[in-house]
């Protein structure tokens, strides 16, 4: 599935991250605990240098806590990398970030300057709640919508920080293609841009081969069906969604599978391992090596 969905307010986004990123202390990168690496901007590390970045992971009680465990693990396999689980509703979890953002800047003196954090996010990682919560006031625009943020704003924070909130989004191009499909399972690209039968087939082929128990459980399945197709029609059975002719309803059931799986109706799920990752990337990167390759051959021609 291709996704280009690149509004021209994140293309001006992009342009003030980059212009004002080497002037910040240290960077919060909100992301969804589901889908850690699928939800993160590839931007952060092209840009960041050696500026310390807390990776909060999202949304935990939505995600599978072992692999929750996993990803954490492999976050801060990275140099300046400290990552921390959080769920909505928690203050004294959210008060510790900035906590954490003292303990990773024992040089910078407060006394003497504010301690500029950049905060960032894709749409819909609950980033605006989170500075909601840390602002202790409603600075932050939130809702159910991804893109809410529009423009840059700076907010003054308790202990002399001024955090940088910026615009959430998307990049061009999301690549390997499984993070795509993975960003739209999730709710973080507009329901009006993808094809909810298509998404929904990807997520029911991941779930039977994930969390098979979990959705045999929800549908009250006897029998594991084969593959993705197969359980979606399995769920038409069980829901009465059927159109005239007696035809299983597959839009109505990819809405039902999609709003349930993000509502935490299956259970604890997480899309992604940080194991799926790096085969998805080794083989994404050799695919491109070899059309790269291909390119220059044809064009020696």
């Amino acid at each position: 599935m291709a996704i280009n969905w690149f509004p021209g307010h994140m293309h001006k986004a992009r342009k003030e991250i980059k212009k004002v990123m080497p002037q910040m202390d240290l960077l919060i990168e909100v992301v969804d605990a589901r889908i850690p690496f699928s939800s993160e901007n590839p931007l952060v590390p092209a840009l960041r240098g050696d500026t310390p970045l807390i990776k909060v992971l999202n949304k935990r009680d939505l995600a599978d806590p072992e692999v929750t465990a996993e990803w954490q693990a492999w976050l801060e396999k990275e140099r300046g990398v400290r990552a921390v689980t959080l769920t909505h509703n928690q203050r004294a979890e959210a008060l510790d970030i900035l906590r954490l953002a003292g303990e990773m800047t024992p040089s910078h003196d407060r006394q003497k300057s504010a301690l500029r954090v950049m905060i960032l996010g894709i749409p819909n990682v609950g980033k605006s709640t989170l500075i909601n919560t840390l602002a202790g006031r409603p600075a932050a625009k939130t809702g159910n919508e991804p893109a809410v943020t529009r423009a840059q704003q700076v907010i003054k924070l308790p202990d002399n920080i001024l955090l940088y909130d910026t615009p959430g989004f998307l990049w061009p191009k999301l690549s390997p293609e499984a993070c795509g499909y993975r960003l739209a399972v999730s709710g973080a690209i507009r329901s009006a841009v993808i094809d909810f039968e298509d998404v929904a087939l990807f997520a029911a082929d991941y779930l039977l081969q994930a969390y098979p128990d979990a959705v045999m459980e929800r549908y009250q399945l006897d029998q594991r069906p084969r593959d993705g197709l197969a359980l979606m029609d399995a769920i038409a059975e069980k829901r009465r969604f059927f159109s005239r002719g007696g035809i299983p309803d597959l839009h109505k059931v990819a809405e039902v599978l999609l709003t349930e799986l993000r509502a935490g109706k299956l259970g604890r799920i997480s899309l992604e391992t940080p194991a799926m990752i790096e085969e998805e990337t080794r083989a994404y990167e050799a695919a491109r090596a070899e059309e790269e390759a291909s390119n220059a051959a044809r064009k020696k021609k």
